[in-house]
């Protein structure tokens, strides 16, 4: 095989690794509210996580893939090499914030890996700035472009909207069953926790493996497997397109399904004691949220998104049942978590580059 071929094989594995770890890193968005509630049992939650990750991909389009593909950097000047110190980046980075048992973002991981290696192979005029974002009444937003401020601005927005919607679901639900025994609301909440947990896993699906499709994607223009048109357009044949979009949900499920327990515990309970009418609130809650963005192409982190869902659930009971020191750190984790991963990446690019001079 070519060397070029090859390395579009062993950028496709890595990219699909990530996305494993990716689901390995995230179960806890999907699960953690089902586990702490004790709906179901952490076997039979992570099976039902992994089974709606994978039918995100014949239910969502491609939109977050191709602002991951082709709105954020420019694909010109992305190479094997690039994409390759970029997933290193996000992995080493995801690996290090699961170890410390801390939600951080493996969307914003590999958005900073895939940024720190395009600088530091182009300069920082790789990053797109055309067109700016324009949002009715704000008007247009100075900056980056659209798809970067975007993403960034939903770094805030995200977990404030999860928290908003969490807050409001709870407190209409409140409302409506403020004279049902306690014992009738837990039961009602235990069944429909199972459908609010089904959608969230859809949501986590098509928001996060889309990312990896954009990857895929990527490697295979710079490997000259898909031509500029076709990768600006579908990508190439159906088979092509769709190997790219089963293969990453595939990937994720298999994370989702083998789970990463220390993030679990964290999100389920370090945070704020739930009970299952809190879990389908703050599911449910991340689950517009996640739906909304993946419809507009907005690759948002589903990790901020439920635990501002969980943190509003929490606080509708007493301010002091949110455990804010956990919350705290967990903000110092997303706000170092874009440089972080850039800096991962610049450095394995520069490594690479010391080895193939051409990269």
């Amino acid at each position: 095989m070519h060397l070029s071929g090859l390395l579009v094989v062993v950028t496709i594995l890595i990219a699909l690794s990530f996305d494993f770890i990716n689901g390995f890193h995230d179960s806890a968005n999907s699960i953690a509210t089902v586990v702490s509630t004790r709906v179901l049992s952490p076997r039979w939650a992570v099976a039902w996580a992994a089974f709606f990750n994978f039918v995100a991909a014949f239910i969502f389009g491609v939109a977050v893939a191709k602002t991951i593909s082709a709105g954020l950097v420019d694909p010109q000047q992305v190479t094997q090499y690039v994409i390759l110190a970029a997933l290193a980046g996000a992995i080493i980075w995801d690996l290090i914030t699961w170890w410390l048992g801390l939600p951080t973002s493996s969307s914003h991981a590999l958005i900073g890996g895939l940024a720190g290696a395009a600088i530091a192979k182009a300069g920082w005029q790789v990053l797109i700035r055309e067109p700016k974002l324009h949002w009715p009444i704000v008007g247009t937003i100075p900056g980056l472009g659209a798809k970067w401020m975007s993403t960034l601005i939903f770094i805030v927005l995200a977990p404030t909207i999860g928290l908003i919607l969490g807050l409001a679901l709870m407190v209409i639900v409140s409302w409506i069953f403020h004279r049902t025994a306690p014992r009738t609301v837990d039961r009602i909440f235990r069944r429909l926790q199972l459908l609010s947990a089904a959608a969230y896993s859809l949501g986590h699906g098509a928001n996060d493996a889309q990312k990896t499709m954009g990857i895929i994607a990527g490697a295979l223009l710079a490997g000259g497997l898909l031509t500029p048109a076709e990768f600006a357009s579908g990508w190439g044949s159906v088979w092509t397109r769709w190997s790219i979009i089963l293969s990453a949900h595939a990937a994720m499920a298999l994370g989702t399904y083998f789970g990463g327990w220390r993030i679990v515990h964290t999100m389920g309970s370090k945070i704020t004691k739930l009970k299952p009418v809190g879990g389908f609130c703050a599911e449910g809650a991340g689950a517009i949220t996640l739906f909304l963005s993946a419809a507009n192409g907005i690759p948002v982190s589903t990790t901020h998104t439920i635990t501002g869902a969980i943190v509003g659930v929490g606080a509708t009971n007493r301010l002091s049942a949110v455990r804010w020191g956990v919350a705290g750190r967990i903000v110092w984790a997303w706000i170092l978590t874009i440089p972080a991963a850039a800096a991962v990446a610049a450095i394995t690019f520069w490594v690479i580059r010391w080895f193939v001079p051409g990269a």
